[in-house]
């Protein structure tokens, strides 16, 4: 049943609607790691004298919001008692006879939707990873009898996203016969609500599409036009409301696993149809201690990342973002598993040193000390740092020993030394935010082609991600790693879609601030006489195609281990999350300390 790996589509980064005159961008050869970041105008580096002060640009980040005395001062978590594991796993019992039992059903289309139904609620409310054997089995047995039970539209839906998802080879085509003459598409349920909720799954189901399938543009287009009307109807009950408003808002590639897990819970909480059934409330008294035991243990880790911080000496860097606490919280809202705490530290970790070094270069240094650390850096050898000042001594040190550390955690699962990838990735980071500082220092606008090229790398996307995919249980072999990892296409399509989403989303705050490139400004450098808006909708139609093409890179299979991938992906998701409404890196908001409260403070009230 693996997906057909035969598939190949243009590297050109231009799609078809794109202006003639617009150079074809190609992704870059060397791809790498993350986030974008606040900028002033550029100060021209010159050489200075012995006496003379560097006149240096900042940010004006606002401050660290979590103060690491609260964080440590967090009380016991009432969820570590044992007898909570000892509930949950009679729960999780009782829950894997629900499977045979919806399977032998008398009636198999309606255990073909049950049994999807079933595993849908259970991935969204958190669970899956309980339920591994029991939802292949159950899926199995649903593309088994996939042709003939497709008689509706929710069914039809919720049964190709679901199977996509797990790399069950299904065609978008089955939902053609549920499309009218003029592009719009019907279900056939008896209520209201029913229809919104076919229309929803439909929703969701558009956005796991691959280059070239139109029906799923056309479904998208549809189903959003359809959802934001819904909003507006009366009758409808305030958690299906719920239910559409969240999706509306994160779509697929921004709704993170456990965030996704946290929503859920509440909205099926206030269903009180759903909850009645009791197969239901077994499933949601599950998520809840489930949700709630996780986050004690994510407490603890936390309580030990933030005395890392603490004592790493980068709260001294005081022109930085001390977003550490977000990050963390982004490491957990991709991975819940106990076992992969490596995984979540070495992820937030090196988010942290991504930031501190992307400010240094972006805003803070000189192009004269931004050169004497990067030759320090690729010397690898602390007795190389006596000429740097002392800030970045500071980050010198703090990123050797963050890397060689990761890479011991990396070593045992892997059981081979991975020091030399993570030190090409972070290199090769290095060097793109090298070529954006000399940019900026003598104000050159690079073209389009070269903006991306270069962005793919700076994004921060593969240093962020190697190391922490070394640590889950997936054996990388260099072969395979090279698959996920730099020069796959996977790997570029992944930082790819960080830089223009992040370009899109920061080009407002960048433009008060004076920043001199984006891929906004670059595009209008190469098309004289755009807009703003031109470039913001060419970029868009761009980004909506790349993600049709990561989703076929994703979804492949290709010998990677599916964990290693997933969690690759996932990272992506999670930088893609903090650029909802804007660039949440630098402006960390309400939402996103709510988001923050949700998953590591506030338990769920059972």
């Amino acid at each position: 049943m693996a997906l057909i790996s035969n598939f190949h589509s243009s590297l050109s980064l231009c799609p078809k609607s794109q202006p003639t005159q617009s150079p074809a961008v190609q992704l870059c050869s060397k791809a790498l790691p993350l986030m974008r970041r606040a900028k002033l105008n550029p100060i021209v580096s010159q050489a200075l004298t012995k006496n003379e002060v560097p006149l240096r640009r900042t940010g004006n980040h606002h401050p660290n919001l979590w103060g690491d005395d609260s964080i440590q001062s967090l009380p016991k978590h009432p969820f570590e008692v044992p007898s909570y594991a000892e509930r949950c796993g009679r729960l999780i019992s009782e829950i894997k006879d629900m499977f045979s039992a919806t399977a032998a059903a008398e009636s198999r289309e309606n255990n073909v939707f049950q049994l999807l139904a079933l595993v849908d609620n259970i991935e969204r409310l958190g669970i899956g990873r309980h339920f591994q054997k029991e939802i292949k089995e159950a899926l199995d047995f649903v593309y088994r009898y996939w042709g003939e039970c497709q008689g509706d539209l929710n069914t039809t839906a919720l049964g190709f996203r679901i199977l996509r998802l797990h790399r069950y080879p299904v065609s978008p085509g089955m939902l053609g016969p549920f499309k009218t003459a003029n592009g719009q598409f019907f279900s056939t349920a008896q209520s209201e609500e029913e229809k919104i909720k076919s229309i929803l799954n439909l929703y969701r189901a558009s956005y796991i599409a691959f280059p070239g399938e139109k029906i799923l543009d056309e479904a998208k287009e549809f189903s959003t036009t359809y959802l934001n009307q819904a909003l507006q109807k009366t009758g409808i009950s305030s958690s299906l409301l719920q239910e559409i408003l969240v999706n509306l808002k994160y779509d697929w590639y921004t709704f993170l696993p456990r965030l996704e897990a946290r929503k859920y819970i509440e909205i099926y909480g206030e269903n009180n149809s759903w909850a009645r059934m009791a197969d239901n409330e077994k499933l949601l008294s599950l998520a809840k201690m489930d949700f709630n035991i996780i986050q004690s243990l994510h407490q603890q880790e936390l309580k030990a990342f933030s005395r890392w911080w603490r004592e790493s000496g980068l709260p001294k860097v005081g022109f930085a973002r001390h977003r550490h606490v977000e990050y963390f919280f982004m490491a957990c809202a991709i991975c819940e598993d106990e076992k992969y705490s490596a995984f979540r530290s070495s992820l937030a970790k090196s988010c942290v040193l991504a930031t501190y070094i992307d400010d240094a270069y972006d805003t803070y240094g000189t192009v004269d000390e931004l050169k004497l650390l990067t030759e320090a850096i690729k010397k690898w050898d602390p007795m190389s740092i006596e000429q740097l000042p002392e800030y970045m001594k500071i980050l010198y040190m703090v990123l050797y020993n963050g890397i060689n550390e990761m890479d011991q955690e990396a070593e045992k699962i892997q059981g081979r030394d991975t020091l030399p990838n993570s030190k090409d990735a972070w290199e090769t980071y290095i060097d793109a935010m090298m070529q954006e500082a000399e940019w900026n220092a003598t104000r050159h606008i690079p073209t389009l082609a070269e903006h991306i090229e270069n962005g793919i790398v700076s994004s921060g996307k593969r240093a962020t991600t190697l190391q922490p995919i070394l640590t889950v249980d997936g054996i990388l072999p260099e072969s395979i790693l090279q698959k996920v990892d730099y020069p796959s296409r996977f790997d570029k399509l992944l930082g790819f879609s960080l830089r223009v989403r992040g370009d899109i989303k920061s080009f407002k705050g960048e433009v008060d601030r004076g920043e001199t490139n984006s891929s906004i400004v670059c595009y209008r450098r190469d098309n004289p006489g755009s807009t703003e808006e031109d470039a913001l909708h060419y970029l868009q139609n761009l980004l909506d195609e790349r993600h049709k093409e990561l989703n076929w890179e994703f979804l492949k299979i290709d010998g990677v281990p599916t964990c290693s991938k997933d969690y690759a992906y996932d990272i992506a998701r999670g930088y893609l999350h903090f650029y909802t409404e804007r660039d949440g890196f630098t402006f960390a908001h309400q939402d996103i300390r709510d988001h923050v409260n949700q998953i590591l403070i506030d338990p769920i009230t059972m």
